[in-house]
């Protein structure tokens, strides 16, 4: 399903990351996307996505997600997010994280939003 709101943009990546889609997730960005790793660790376009996208996938995610805000004008929207991923390392120790991200999405011309600024540590 394609997002028509701002909001299902945010929520399909929930979902395609606990379903392990990297490719169904990585759909949801603009190809020249930035995506914040984590502090002080930004990328940019589709492959370095993808790379670090990777990594959360290896952590067998389930995440979930609480829209706490949309603000949108024309066919640019903020969105912010409570979420929480719970997974597993490498050595199969639990690992759990949780915060608030502040999300740029764009609506394209075919009427599909996607991300083009995650920042899943934004609006903390």
């Amino acid at each position: 399903m394609t997002p028509k709101t701002p909001a299902e943009a945010i929520e399909r990546f929930s979902e395609r990351l606990s379903a392990g889609d990297l490719d169904g997730a990585l759909v949801l960005y603009e190809p020249t996307a930035t995506f914040v790793v984590g502090p002080g660790r930004i990328v940019q376009g589709h492959e370095a996505i993808r790379e670090a996208l990777e990594g959360f996938l290896a952590l067998r995610p389930r995440m979930e997600g609480e829209i706490q805000k949309v603000v949108q004008t024309d066919d640019v929207a903020l969105v912010v997010n409570a979420w929480r991923l719970e997974g597993r390392d490498p050595s199969r120790q639990a690992i759990e994280m949780s915060g608030r991200s502040a999300d740029v999405v764009r609506r394209g011309a075919d009427g599909t939003w996607r991300v083009l600024i995650d920042d899943p540590w934004g609006a903390n």
